[in-house]
């Protein structure tokens, strides 16, 4: 072997040798960084849960560890669901004014405002099951409390009288369970469902039964809601400013309206806030062959101007 071949080894064993010893430092490095970077993510602060709680008046168990963890678990979420809460936040002077005078006439605990937040977020909205409105009724039961829904008009949108029918429901169901937090817990499960569950398990109160994981967590999001939305600054929420409650006006009709957009114009309104503020009317024209009268919300023009 001449001493040029030689060369020629020595220099393509040479820049091997610095290729190898590179990616072994970058490699090293990079591994460095990903476990520098994992050891330093931490929760930012520790989840406030008061030491004691009522729900629906009755008291939340929380010497029990399964009761404080389900409860944490479920101010985790929605503290950190930031888009939701903070929406919730700014809607609720606006809604729970209206809700809050329904359940204290109907004698139900103001608690179940938050069953409303946790069913819907105070949203008008319909689930992929057919359930609607701020308290996601489905038809057949809208129909069995008398609420009206056809393809024009669908009351379950219409939240007073919705929430008349969630307060009778949950008369109902304290009836037959013989407390608040187990008639909300049917509210997601059926009655028939938690009966048949709480017979079987021999237990009457909620925080003792086993059941589905959905039903588990339900009452459990709203307490969360409950103590997020009453004491916003101990989950991070501070200088949420609210949406201003809307100067509107009532307008009685009992007669067909042929055209809403006209009837929202002549009121001073339009039809884009005749439609907001009353989801109910879910067709262009309002029927009514047997003279009942609805009550229509409407916001003149000159009340949307922010002040």
């Amino acid at each position: 072997m001449n001493k040029k071949t030689i060369s020629y080894i020595f220099i393509i064993l040479g820049i091997l040798s610095a290729f190898f010893i590179t990616t072994s430092a970058v490699t090293g490095d990079t591994c460095q960084t990903a476990k520098n970077n994992d050891s330093t993510f931490v929760v930012s602060r520790q989840i406030y849960i008061p030491s004691s709680v009522t729900l629906f008046g009755e008291e939340v168990p929380l010497e029990y560890f399964d009761v404080a963890e389900s409860l944490e678990r479920e101010l985790l979420v929605n503290t950190f669901y930031q888009s939701q809460t903070t929406q919730i936040l700014k809607y609720k002077h606006r809604y729970f004014p209206i809700i809050d005078s329904v359940l204290k006439a109907n004698n139900i605990p103001e608690d179940f405002k938050y069953l409303a937040v946790a069913e819907s977020g105070l949203r008008v909205n319909i689930s992929p099951k057919g359930a609607a409105g701020f308290w996601q009724i489905i038809e057949s039961t809208a129909k069995l409390y008398g609420l009206k829904v056809t393809n024009e008009i669908d009351q379950r949108y219409d939240l007073e009288k919705s929430t008349e029918v969630a307060c009778k429901y949950f008369q109902n169901a304290y009836n037959k369970f013989g407390n608040w937090t187990m008639a909300a817990a049917s509210y997601n499960l059926g009655i028939a469902g938690l009966n048949k569950q709480a017979s079987y398990q021999k237990i009457t109160s909620f925080y003792d039964l086993y059941t589905n994981s959905e039903t588990a967590r339900y009452v459990f999001r709203i307490l969360a809601f409950k103590l997020i939305l009453e004491n916003p600054e101990k989950y991070g929420y501070i200088g949420i400013e609210p949406y201003p409650t809307m100067k509107h006006k009532i307008v009685m009709v009992d007669s067909t309206i042929s055209d809403l957009s006209e009837f929202a114009r002549n009121q001073g309104s339009n039809y884009k806030m005749l439609k907001t503020l009353n989801p109910w009317l879910r067709d262009k024209f309002l029927p009514n062959k047997d003279s009942v009268q609805y009550k229509i919300v409407l916001i003149e023009d000159k009340e949307r101007l922010i002040r």
